[in-house]
C-alpha cells in the first residue's frame, strides 16, 4: 500500500470527511501498489507522474505537443492497465487477435502497444523535420539561444518581452509545452535564434524525457542557455539544483549557461550584471514583467554569443567569385564595395568555425 494498512484506512476516512474526489500520492506508485490501494479505496487514486501528465494533456495545443503527451501517457498506463473483474472475455477474430478467450484487458494492452508504435513513428518524423530546420540554421551561421528554467519561472514572459511575441504566458505550471523559435537581432552580433522551451520540474519522469526528446533537442543543440530563475521564490536554490539535475540527465550540462534572476520587481532591487573573475557575464538580475534589466540581458548575451564571431575586412580579386558566393550563402557579408580595378571590398561577420573552415581552403580561385 506504500503506507501502512492503518494509515490507509485513516486516509480513506479523511477523504470521505473532506468530500474528496481524488487522492494524489506525491511520488510514483508501481502497478501493484495502485491495484492494492484501489481495492481498498473507491476514490480515484493517481500519483505524481500521472498528475504531471494530466496537466500536460490540458496544456498541449500543437499536434506535436499532443503526440508527445499521448505517448508519455500510454507508456505510463500500459503496465498499469488492470481490471477488477478479469473474468470478462470476448471472442476476437481477425489478424492480430488471439482468438477465443482473449480478455478485454489483453485487447486494451495490445491496442495501447499498437498506438505507442504509431506515435513513435510520427514523432520520429517530427525529429527529422526539426533536424532539417537546425541544419538550415547552422548553414546560415545562426546561433541558438534557448530559454530554460523551472516551471513557472517566467520564461515565456521574458521571451514575449524580448521578441514582442504573443506566446501564451500564465502563472501556472507548464504553460509552455511546445518550443517556440523567433529570430532576434543583437547589436554587434547580428541575427540569432531565441527558443522558448518546456519548463523543468523536480524528478522529471523518465517517460516525459523520452516522449519530449524532439522538444528537448532544442535545448541540447543550443549555443547558449538562459537559465531563468524565480528570484523571489522561497525554493529558489532547490529549483536551481533541480534544473541542473535535468540538464545533466539529458546531456546538456556542458553547454554555456547564463543565469537570469527574474521577478526582481518583487524584491525591489536594481537590475544588474554579475561577472566572473575574467569579466564575463555569469548572472543577470531583471524583471520580465516590467522590462527592467532586459537591456542588460541582451548586452550579456551579445558578449557571450559574440565571443566566437569574426569581424574582418576582405579584398577579393575578380577570380575569387566562388569565395564571395560562399560568404553570401553564409549570410556573412555586411557591406560590399568595388574598386576601379574590379576588386571587391567586403566587410564580413561570421562564426569563427565557419571562418576557419573557409580559410583552410585558401585563396584558390577554384575554391
Amino acid at each position: 500500500f506504500l503506507i501502512g494498512p492503518g494509515k490507509l484506512q485513516e486516509l480513506a476516512i479523511l477523504a470521505l470527511q473532506e468530500a474528496a474526489t481524488v487522492i494524489i500520492f506525491d511520488q510514483e506508485l508501481n502497478p501493484s501498489q495502485i491495484r492494492a490501494i484501489t481495492d481498498q479505496i473507491e476514490l480515484k487514486v493517481i500519483d505524481r507522474t500521472q498528475l504531471i501528465l494530466d496537466i500536460f494533456a490540458q496544456r498541449a495545443k500543437s499536434r506535436e505537443g499532443k503526440l508527445q503527451v499521448e505517448l508519455a501517457q500510454l507508456k505510463y498506463l500500459l503496465p498499469r492497465l488492470i481490471l477488477k473483474n478479469t473474468a470478462m472475455s470476448r471472442l476476437t477474430g481477425g489478424i492480430g487477435g488471439r482468438g477465443p478467450g482473449e480478455t478485454k484487458l489483453e485487447i486494451n494492452r495490445r491496442r495501447a502497444r499498437d498506438r505507442i508504435a504509431q506515435l513513435e513513428r510520427e514523432l520520429l518524423a517530427v525529429r527529422k523535420h526539426r533536424k532539417q530546420q537546425r541544419a538550415q540554421r547552422q548553414k546560415k551561421g545562426l546561433a541558438v539561444v534557448s530559454i530554460i528554467g523551472y516551471t513557472n519561472a517566467g520564461k515565456s514572459t521574458l521571451f514575449n518581452y524580448i521578441t514582442e511575441s504573443g506566446v501564451y504566458a500564465a502563472d501556472q505550471l507548464f504553460a509552455t509545452l511546445d518550443p517556440t523559435l523567433r529570430r532576434l537581432e543583437l547589436e554587434n552580433v547580428g541575427p540569432v535564434v531565441l527558443a522558448d522551451t518546456v519548463g523543468f520540474i523536480a524528478h522529471l519522469p523518465h517517460k516525459l524525457v523520452e516522449a519530449f526528446k524532439a522538444t528537448l533537442e532544442e535545448t541540447l543543440n543550443a549555443d547558449l542557455l538562459l537559465h531563468v530563475i524565480d528570484a523571489a521564490s522561497a525554493e529558489r536554490e532547490d529549483n536551481i539544483y533541480q534544473v541542473q539535475e535535468v540538464l545533466q540527465e539529458i546531456g546538456a550540462d556542458q553547454i554555456p549557461l547564463l543565469e537570469v534572476y527574474n521577478k526582481l520587481d518583487l524584491l525591489e532591487q536594481a537590475p544588474r550584471i554579475d561577472r566572473n573573475a575574467d569579466g564575463a557575464p555569469e548572472r543577470v538580475w531583471l524583471s520580465a514583467a516590467t522590462g527592467d534589466g532586459v537591456e542588460l540581458l541582451l548586452q550579456a548575451v551579445s558578449e557571450l554569443v559574440g565571443q566566437d564571431m569574426v569581424n574582418e575586412a576582405l579584398e577579393l580579386a575578380p577570380d575569387q567569385g566562388s569565395l564571395r558566393a560562399a560568404l553570401y550563402r553564409l549570410g556573412a557579408v555586411e557591406s560590399e564595395q568595388y574598386t576601379d580595378d574590379g576588386n571587391a571590398h567586403l566587410q564580413v561577420r561570421l562564426p569563427r568555425a565557419d571562418w576557419n573552415r573557409l580559410m583552410k581552403k585558401g585563396p584558390d580561385p577554384l575554391w
